[in-house]
């Protein structure tokens, strides 16, 4: 008999917690009004949290599977990618959530897009911007450590993310890139495919000048240089019979194109010290004026 009072005092007090954890998820308010009107209570609340936090843990084991194999710099850039896919997952759980709770989620949907419209035109570019962060990381077109020319500025590439490219100039100083500008602008990648550029340094002789010698000085110049590669080998072009002077080009390979003005200048120090111990002169641009006289 005591055994029977026992459990059913147990049973009491079990239904009384149950019912007392029932009501507190219940509890809740109402927003809206006419058709509008829906009505938000601690249970939706604390799944949407819930859902949340599966959500959350779920892509940080997709991101760790597949970023697993991946280079530091790489898994960088993916992972300022992924977190633009975050967002958009967090977005669509809670709206998926709150309807699959009876919550009409038709007006939160409406104002959604009109307010999608109203920042689409106003943050027009920062969202060309994002999209064209996106691409760089699909199609890999541009690369930390990478040496672009944009709008005639040569900088080396040190940080590459969802809607900014960071790069330093040959001057060490930061240049903020806009990503929309590699997708709607011709921007030249010196070391997409490989790091060896060639380089060229244009010179003009007088006329008369042994083209030979001067051939042979211009490659002086280059091979004696340091940080120009000997394989491919350098070579000379005669370029044109100019005006006021022979044209050349004498053209060699490097492998680092962001330090190659310095190159080019120690090259034309040498050009013009040879030159002078050989004889060799650089003429001036000069024209030349006949005056007729004529007499009646």
């Amino acid at each position: 008999m005591q055994k029977d009072q026992t459990d059913t005092i147990g049973e009491v007090v079990t239904q009384t917690i149950w019912e007392g954890i029932q009501s507190f998820l219940d509890l809740g308010f109402t927003l809206g009004s006419g058709d509008q009107k829906f009505r938000l209570d601690v249970w939706t609340l604390l799944l949407v949290v819930l859902s949340f936090l599966a959500a959350r843990f779920f892509l940080k084991w997709i991101r760790l599977l597949l970023t697993r194999n991946m280079q530091e710099p790489d898994k960088l850039k993916f992972i300022s990618f992924f977190k633009f896919i975050q967002y958009i997952t967090y977005i669509i759980v809670g709206f998926a959530v709150l309807s699959a709770s009876g919550v009409n989620v038709t007006p939160f949907l409406a104002a959604s897009a009109a307010l999608l419209v109203g920042l689409g035109l106003a943050l027009q570019e920062l969202f060309q911007d994002v999209i064209g962060g996106i691409f760089i990381f699909i199609d890999k077109s541009l690369l930390v450590g990478d040496i672009v020319e944009i709008e005639g500025r040569v900088s080396r590439v040190v940080e590459v993310s969802l809607r900014t490219t960071r790069a330093i100039t040959r001057d060490d100083k930061i240049v903020v890139i806009p990503n929309h500008k590699f997708i709607s602008q011709t921007i030249i990648n010196y070391t997409q495919n490989h790091k060896t550029t060639r380089e060229l340094v244009r010179v003009g002789v007088a006329y008369g000048s042994d083209i030979k010698k001067v051939e042979a000085l211009l490659l002086q110049s280059v091979n004696e240089q340091s940080g120009v590669l000997k394989k491919p080998k350098p070579f000379v072009l005669f370029d044109d019979f100019g005006d006021s002077a022979l044209q050349f080009s004498v053209l060699f390979f490097i492998t680092d194109s962001f330090s190659d003005p310095k190159i080019k200048s120690e090259i034309r120090f040498r050009i013009d010290q040879l030159f002078r111990e050989n004889n060799i002169s650089i003429p001036f641009p000069q024209t030349d004026v006949h005056i007729i006289n004529k007499t009646v």
